[in-house]
């Protein structure tokens, strides 16, 4: 599952929504989202199922946030594709919710093995997938909770799987019409560091390992430098939906 950073949370949050605003985060894994729609003012709900995952997040809120703020903050027992149950009581009302799915699980990528136990708590979130991302259900969900205009941001990474590429977004897209969605706008956010014209980009040890084995016949080794974030908005009124 990816994760938000701050300045992806700050970008969105002040573009798409006003003080005052609730923004729902259906894939809670860390605090940063949450902090800062506190931060600006907003009111912020976090999809956090999994128990030890939400002691995690709310020990870094507790760390970042004065208690003024930390009321802005609530944290709900539901998976995202049951975020319009959790969430019932802001139903039509939510400005943005910002979405990172899985990147593995999906049912529109490939089986996802299980995780052993033990793992981090941010890892331990996979469960509120039920091992497999429901991206209908999940659409329908986010639809229900958005207030009319509402703007739903999924961001998804483009990756390389047994020699295929996976690119999820244009799926999400297209599920994401046919939910009542409009797709509004394609940005691209770089999660490296910029200087100047150049990309600061660092390899790990498995990449730089494979740059030495000359005898490696495994594709070179790629460097995640940015993430798609998809707009879709829900139209004001029935009559200026997507295609259904």
């Amino acid at each position: 599952m990816g994760a938000i950073s701050s300045g992806l949370a700050r970008h969105l949050i002040t573009t798409m929504s006003g003080e005052g605003d609730i923004i729902a985060e259906p894939f809670t894994t860390n605090s940063a989202t949450l902090r800062v729609a506190a931060e600006l003012d907003r009111r912020a709900v976090g999809c956090v199922p999994h128990f030890p995952l939400a002691q995690h997040v709310g020990a870094q809120l507790r760390a970042h946030l004065p208690r003024e703020r930390l009321g802005r903050v609530m944290m709900r027992p539901c998976r995202a594709d049951q975020m319009h149950l959790g969430l019932s009581d802001h139903a039509g009302q939510v400005a943005l919710a910002i979405a990172a799915p899985p990147t593995v699980g999906s049912r529109i990528t490939e089986p996802k093995p299980r995780r052993a136990r033990g793992a981090c708590p941010a890892c331990l979130s996979d469960v509120l997938t039920d091992s497999a991302f429901r991206v209908q259900a999940f659409l329908s969900a986010a639809y229900r909770v958005l207030r009319p205009g509402g703007h739903l941001a999924v961001v998804t990474t483009a990756r390389h799987h047994n020699g295929h590429l996976i690119d999820p977004a244009p799926a999400i897209i297209c599920e994401a019409r046919k939910a009542g969605f409009r797709y509004s706008q394609h940005i691209i956010a770089v999660r490296v560091p910029v200087e100047g014209d150049t990309l600061l980009i660092q390899a790990g040890p498995g990449s730089l390992g494979q740059l030495r084995d000359i005898r490696s016949r495994a594709l070179p080794p790629a460097a995640r430098v940015h993430a798609d974030v998809c707009i879709l908005t829900r139209p004001s009124s029935s009559g200026q939906g997507g295609n259904r």
